[in-house]
Parts: C-alpha cells; structure tokens; sequence
C-alpha cells in the first residue's frame, strides 16, 4: 500500500481518530434511519450508540473493499432488528402495546388552523404506528429506500437478498402501508 491510506483502511487498524471521522461522517444520516426504524427520539439515539460501539469492535474485521456505509448500515439494521426484538418481549411481559414516547409533532407556525395540526398530528403517528408494526423484512427495504434514497442494488447489498427480493419486499410494504392506512400505495409510502 502507499503512503496514503484511506481513512477506512485506518480506521480498520485501530485508528481512533479515523473511526471518529466515520462516525461523524455517516451520523447524520445513520441517525435519520435508526430513529425512522424504532419510532423513538430517545431508544433511536440509544441504538445508534450500540450500532458504533459494534463497529468499533468489529472494525479490524471490516473489508475496506466494501463500501463503508453499507458495512454500517448493516450493523445499524442488526441492532435495529435486536431493539425490536426487545420491545416484542416488553410487549408480552407488560401485556400491553404502545408508543407511550411522545412523538415529535411540531408542524409549522404557518399550519392552517389547530384542526389543520390535530390532523397531521394523528396521521404522523398512524404512520409511525403503521411503520413499527411492519414485519422487518418489509420494513428495512422500505426505509432504505424511501428515508435513505438508496437503490434496490445497494439495500440488495445491506440486507443480503437479491435487488428483485428488494422490489418485492418494497411493494409488499407499501401495499400493507396502504391497507393499514386507507391511503393509496403512492399517498402513503
């Protein structure tokens, strides 16, 4: 290798300082992705924090071959799919359902009327419930590719299906979205 190493291939030997510009590179947009998959401010920073304390300790093994925000993400997707895991057992031990976490709800000064906001307020959170109640295969593909823009190629890559498996799993969500939501396929996903 020459002198100059990319900042992963660093990262990958132990470099804090390499892993720390990482982290701030991709927290952004990592955080946008956790916080859309559990729903909540709070456990969504809490995740995040498990998904990098795992990267750290998994980054000797990262293949700098591989693009690092897919490497990431899928351990981000891991510790999302544990997080739900959790909650479903919380579930069961406490007997009841619920997103007891206020939802951020703000909406904007210019906003038509308190009726107008009540409005937005209540399908924000059906959404979100919606959202949480899809199984995490139809989940993660959904998310990737609406929140983060990403091709059926790359969640492909993520997620460790085949781009055609993305496709199917994206419409599935979105059909099921709609059902839940009474919304057509193209209003609410």
């Amino acid at each position: 290798m020459g002198a100059e190493q990319s900042i992963e291939v660093r990262a990958a030997g132990g470099d804090r300082a390499a892993f720390t510009a990482l982290m701030t590179a991709t927290k952004a947009d990592l955080y946008r992705f956790v916080r859309r998959y559990v729903g909540d401010e709070a456990e969504a920073h809490d995740v995040l924090q498990e998904a990098y304390a795992s990267a750290w300790l998994a980054m000797r093994r990262y293949d700098p071959a591989r693009p690092f925000d897919v490497w990431l993400r899928s351990i981000a997707l891991n510790k999302c799919r544990d997080w739900s895991r959790r909650r479903a057992v919380r579930h069961v031990v406490r007997g009841i359902m619920g997103l007891d976490a206020p939802e951020a709800t703000a909406v904007g000064d210019d906003a038509p009327s308190p009726e107008a906001r009540l409005d937005h307020q209540h399908k924000a959170e059906a959404l979100q419930r919606a959202l949480s109640d899809l199984p995490d295969t139809l989940k993660a593909p959904l998310l990737l590719a609406t929140l983060e823009e990403r091709s059926h190629a790359e969640i492909a890559s993520i997620l460790h299906i085949t781009p055609k498996a993305v496709e199917t799993r994206i419409a599935r969500a979105r059909k099921k979205l709609a059902e839940v939501l009474a919304w057509s396929p193209r209003e609410g996903a």
